[in-house]
């Protein structure tokens, strides 16, 4: 009953999570920009958005410039974060890509590194007076969750092992629409369980800020204000009716006074 469950629940996870991205993701790309708005000092050229872009990505440019200590604690994280969803990725592949199993020692540390950011990142929150003042119930409840995730998962490492081969196979299963036997261990089943409220409650939360960065326009944008004009898609449509509508008027005017003449 239990590998039922969790099988219907982890179906449901997923579309939940492919299904609320891609329509956030639409609505992002969809959203009209009509302001010129790069954050200055902003590049001139694409290349130098995309260069742009990329640092913000892997390097946090713009966090490490506004607050060293911050950037210490969310680089951390993210770069942790990276080597855990790596390493899980042993139990989705068979045989077990050989990088992945170089990687597993890291991975573990890592673990340790992921928690230690989130709760500096926490931390924050209660300790900077205006971070504290614009921190929302949620932005508490996020934190919290992927602690408890990182601590079920090194309580399953550490404190209550499972059967790890059985959890692979189960996992294989379920990529194959196969139900195997998922083994019925408390905190196994707890950090299951967070995983799954992970994935159902991510396209509707900050945490999305990610991909949501490729769409900033003041990331996005290219600084050229006076070589060429910016106009959004639904303004130049507007703008070209109005001119339409304008040249109209001045057709007609000369008719107009002819016939009161």
């Amino acid at each position: 009953m239990l590998s039922t469950l969790f099988a219907v629940l982890f179906y449901v996870a997923t579309l939940v999570l492919l299904a609320g991205l891609l329509s956030k993701l639409w609505r992002y790309a969809s959203t009209p920009a009509p302001l010129k708005i790069p954050t200055t000092p902003a590049p001139t050229s694409r290349s130098g958005v995309a260069m742009r872009l990329m640092r913000e990505i892997v390097l946090f440019e713009s966090l490490f410039k506004a607050n060293k200590w911050i950037w210490l604690f969310g680089y951390l994280f993210h770069a942790a974060l990276l080597l855990v969803l790596i390493r899980h990725l042993r139990y989705f592949t068979e045989p077990v890509w050989s990088w992945v199993v170089l990687i597993q020692p890291f991975g573990i540390l890592a673990g340790f590194a992921m928690i230690a950011g989130l709760l500096g990142l926490w931390g924050r929150r209660f300790v900077v007076p205006r971070i504290r003042y614009i921190s929302a119930p949620s932005d508490h409840i996020m934190l919290g969750l992927l602690v408890a995730i990182g601590l079920s998962g090194l309580a399953i490492k550490y404190v209550f092992p499972t059967d790890i081969v059985m959890v692979k196979a189960y996992f294989l299963g379920l990529m194959r629409f196969e139900l195997n036997p998922l083994p019925a261990d408390p905190m196994l089943l707890i950090h299951l369980g967070l995983v799954v409220a992970l994935m159902v409650v991510f396209p509707f939360s900050k945490l999305v800020h990610g991909p949501a960065l490729l769409f900033s326009p003041g990331r996005n944008q290219v600084d050229n204000p006076r070589e060429r004009r910016h106009l959004a898609p639904w303004a130049a449509g507007l703008e070209g009716q109005q001119r339409t509508n304008a040249d109209g008027a001045a057709a007609a005017a000369p008719v107009t006074a002819a016939n009161k003449s």
